[in-house]
């Protein structure tokens, strides 16, 4: 099958990349390269299925011949690349939504969108159902991107109601692995930076907050599988419902890493939610997701490839 995907050089877009490749299907990788990187495409950009295009999907985009597939996963996705780009951020949810959805029904194609857990905000509900609607500042920090997602989920949904599209929405919770960016602001890559140069590691709070992590690998099992099943058009959460603190998790990777770091406190930034975890009942039930990557394990492999990039 030919499948297009958005933000092919972003780092789940190119593990999602890699694994359509490796079923033999023909991808198209489409990145702005705002923030993805094309060495995250290394692996498999002189593979004969795959063609990448360069190009921002705020504008729209035309592609010769069909597909049977398109994921739409551009936008910045870590706080440090989407509070740098906040408009950039609410366009591509916005009018980069709006292109990739009259492209995929040019094309009479099965739409996949990658949401996300931080249209919950800072949740009241523990832990997070698709029927929680959230607790999120409209004009904080986290906006751009926490209401652009919320956004994109309506036009999605309406879109497929109103003109008949197949559509499916991955309410994505924290991910990690391979091909993060060492400096991408976010948890994991900050803590096995620090813990590799044995610096202090920085908690905000007091590091009794709570997320859970879902090895790649995982989580793209779990897109796949949500847009290969019959159809489903209600947003599905996609995660793995462990639960841990941020003081067990520096507290794990300084004990991997085998690092002298000590761990700093610092005050918690404005509106970063405290708890977070996914309810992934429907996601079982539906697609038959489970994680099976221990955190340990999914863990060891990410310190390797920080440590060699």
């Amino acid at each position: 099958m030919n499948i297009l995907v958005t933000g092919a050089a972003g780092f789940l877009g190119s593990h999602l990349c890699e694994a359509l490749l490796s079923q033999n299907h023909y991808v198209i990788g489409v990145d702005n390269l705002c923030t993805g990187l094309e060495k995250n495409m290394a692996s498999f950009c002189k593979n004969k299925n795959f063609e990448f295009i360069k190009h921002d999907i705020q504008k729209p985009l035309k592609i010769k011949g069909n597909f049977g597939y398109l994921y739409h996963l551009a936008c910045p996705a870590s706080p440090r690349d989407y509070q740098k780009l906040p408009l950039e951020t609410l366009l591509v949810s916005s009018m980069g939504t709006w292109n990739m959805l009259k492209l995929g029904q040019e094309k009479k194609a099965r739409f996949l969108f990658s949401s996300t857990s931080e249209i919950y905000g800072d949740p009241d509900v523990h832990p997070q159902t698709e029927s929680y609607w959230g607790k999120v500042n409209p004009i904080g920090p986290r906006s751009c991107y926490d209401e652009g997602k919320r956004f994109a989920e309506s036009l999605i949904i309406n879109w497929g109601l109103k003109r008949h599209l197949d559509v499916r929405i991955a309410r994505i919770f924290n991910t990690y692995g391979p091909r993060m960016r060492k400096k991408d602001g976010r948890v994991i890559p900050n803590f096995i930076r620090q813990a590799i140069k044995n610096e202090p590691l920085t908690v905000y709070g007091n590091g009794q907050q709570t997320r859970s992590f879902c090895y790649v690998d995982d989580m793209i099992k779990g897109i796949i599988g949500l847009m290969e099943a019959p159809k489903i058009q209600s947003p599905i959460n996609l995660g793995n419902p462990q639960e841990i603190t941020m003081h067990f998790l520096a507290k794990t990777i300084i004990r991997l890493t085998n690092s002298t770091s000590k761990i700093t406190y610092l005050p918690l930034p404005k509106d970063d939610p405290i708890r977070r975890c996914p309810d992934i009942t429907k996601a079982r039930q539906l697609i038959k997701f489970k994680p099976v990557k221990t955190l340990e394990g999914g863990l060891r492999k990410t310190i390797d490839f920080l440590s060699e990039n």
